[in-house]
């Protein structure tokens, strides 16, 4: 179960990954960037929900 602990920061990279290829199609003018940084804000949102969830997870099991 530790593991769980360092997948949300997958969910960073992701994020990471897709503003920097929204960027990328930004300045090539060719393709539509929308869509990779909706992708980043959703993986932004989700490492969040993430962080919040396992916190309060984790201090359900230190209660009991």
């Amino acid at each position: 179960m530790n593991y769980l602990k360092y997948t949300q920061y997958v969910y960073l990279v992701f994020g990471a990954y897709f503003i920097y290829d929204g960027f990328i199609k930004l300045n090539a003018e060719e393709e539509n960037p929308w869509l990779s940084f909706m992708f980043a804000g959703l993986a932004i949102f989700m490492f969040f929900f993430r962080r919040k969830f396992a916190k309060k997870f984790e201090d359900r099991n230190k209660k009991s």
